[in-house]
């Protein structure tokens, strides 16, 4: 996390060589949609390989988790060493992989230099015989400072692969993360939706100017997911992709989840009346695809078998805590949102509890809460119920909206400062600032709240704000009908700037194009801005 300058990726050649010697066993597929090679769990000869590409993730001051996906049974071995010649390497012995994490496996690593680039680089051995190894799969990373005055930049982002919209061979694919890589950011906040386990994907969707948009297809992508291969499936389809695979290999990520990982506007305890499923308990599905989320990404508090937990807090030095919020597996029902009691809400009473102290705690200038729902933005589940936390009576506060009352009160009577809202969900971009002046609840400190998204999903007319928390919107940007391609529309990303001098945050609005459409400064050490 030091200077952002011209010069920072220049180091990274060798960790692109390496991306791409993954990235060649995976082409985009032929025009017919169907694979140009065979997908890595069907190949067994040779040697063991690692053709899904390399990710890192949750990475501190001294610490991060590698991930890889093998082709059979292996031994992970990971690599690491201050410079890309792998001189004074260290070594990480990783778990076995095999068929019960899908080939699947992460390292923990621990004890790495504060403020430096670290490369690493990560080897699957046969079991039976270690001198059989796969070809090394390159990754690269940097740990966060523990020094105040090295600036931090990092995006954010949702949605990916939804309403039907797949990797599209003709437009070169997903190539808004060709785009993010550019930026050369510390670390990618994904807010939520990294797939639509609910989206099935045809091979040709007609536009309404009468183009044709072509995806990549896979089996797992014909139906809703329902089983736990389906869900896996579902992760390793937007793998096929070689943008996100050479970002992955650069830029490390913190993930949350939404709906969309399981179904949509699930909610814990719902059975389905939907004829496309055959499994109606969305308990069960939920437990599916929190298995395979768990899987497919490197969380440092998710086990691969789904135990633990999404929400935590990754410190990322002295200026920014990052605070990773789960509104989806401790809530209530969806329902019409206005008793004047609500118990469980939107995070659940432990989630909560842990959110107020970790903050109270925290020292860093800024503290990022991201959500992956927004605030103020009335989200509709049907004609009756509310998915997220408005429902678009402006009064005093009523179901959901309790507990962000809670919440927003015990940051301004701690005196809890720099606090910065970030989310996706809805499809479009926009900027929101709360304020109690403008509020029919009045007892909190007035904060932001930034919207991207999507990365390659539908976009959707923007919704209406709701009073309590006295939103005003500042920015947005959205298409005026639903389900708008990204053939047709842009597609958003944001970026946020802190300066190691001044401990200004800057937050910048970005479309695909790196057009910036809105920009906002921040001053340090303020309760409300």
């Amino acid at each position: 996390m030091t200077t952002h300058g011209p010069g920072r990726a220049l180091g990274r050649r060798s960790v692109l060589h390496g991306a791409a010697v993954a990235s060649a066993a995976l082409a985009l597929p032929a025009a017919g949609g169907a694979p140009a090679v065979a997908a890595p769990g069907q190949i067994r000869a040779g040697r063991p390989r690692a053709a899904w590409g390399v990710q890192a993730g949750d990475v501190t001051s001294s610490s991060g988790v590698v991930w890889v996906r093998s082709d059979r049974p292996a031994r992970m071995i990971v690599q690491t060493a201050a410079t890309e010649s792998f001189r004074n390497a260290r070594t990480w012995h990783g778990p076995l992989v095999g068929p019960g994490t899908d080939f699947t496996g992460r390292t923990a690593l621990h004890g790495l230099p504060s403020g430096e680039q670290i490369h690493y680089r990560v080897v699957l051995a046969d079991p039976d015989d270690y001198r059989r190894t796969s070809e090394p799969v390159a990754g690269t990373f940097r740990t966060a400072p523990v020094r105040r005055r090295e600036n931090v930049r990092f995006l954010w982002s949702g949605d990916l692969a939804g309403q039907g919209w797949g990797i599209n061979p003709d437009l070169g694919g997903y190539r808004i993360y060709e785009e993010m890589r550019r930026r050369d950011p510390d670390f990618f906040l994904c807010s939520g939706d990294n797939i639509y386990a609910d989206g099935p994907i045809a091979e040709r969707v007609t536009l309404p100017d009468g183009r044709v948009w072509r995806n990549v297809i896979t089996e797992e992508k014909a139906k809703v997911a329902e089983t736990l291969a389906e869900y896996r499936g579902n992760f390793r389809y937007n793998l096929l992709d070689r943008h996100l695979r050479r970002f992955n290999a650069q830029v490390p990520t913190i993930v949350q989840w939404d709906d969309h990982e399981v179904r949509n506007n699930w909610y814990p305890g719902q059975i389905l009346d939907d004829a496309r499923y055959t499994e109606k308990n969305v308990d069960v599905l939920a437990a599916r695809a929190r298995r395979a989320f768990a899987e497919y990404f490197p969380l440092g508090t998710l086990r691969p078998d789904g135990q633990g937990r999404v929400y935590r807090v990754l410190r990322q030095g002295p200026l920014l805590d990052v605070f990773v919020l789960d509104m989806r597996t401790y809530r209530d029902a969806n329902s019409p949102n206005r008793q004047p009691v609500d118990r469980g809400g939107i995070l659940g009473g432990e989630q909560l509890r842990w959110l107020k102290r970790e903050l109270s705690r925290s020292r860093a200038v800024w503290k990022v809460i991201a959500s992956d729902l927004p605030l103020g933005l009335v989200v509709a589940d049907g004609k009756t119920d509310f998915e997220a936390v408005a429902q678009g009576d402006p009064g005093a506060p009523l179901g959901r909206e309790l507990q962000i009352a809670e919440l927003l009160r015990h940051i301004k009577h701690h005196r809890v400062t720099g606090t910065v809202w970030l989310t996706a969900d809805v499809h479009y971009t926009s900027a929101q600032h709360y304020s109690p002046e403008r509020a029919a609840f009045k007892d909190f400190a007035p904060f932001w709240e930034f919207v991207s998204g999507p990365l390659n999903a539908g976009g959707f007319p923007a919704v209406g704000l709701d009073g309590t928390f006295g939103p005003r919107q500042v920015f947005v940007k959205a298409p005026s009908r639903a389900n708008v391609s990204p053939a047709e529309h842009p597609q958003f990303f944001g970026e946020v700037d802190i300066d190691g001098d001044s401990g200004e945050l800057t937050v910048r609005l970005r479309e695909d194009g790196g057009g910036v459409l809105f920009s906002r400064t921040l001053q340090p050490g303020r309760v409300g801005q």
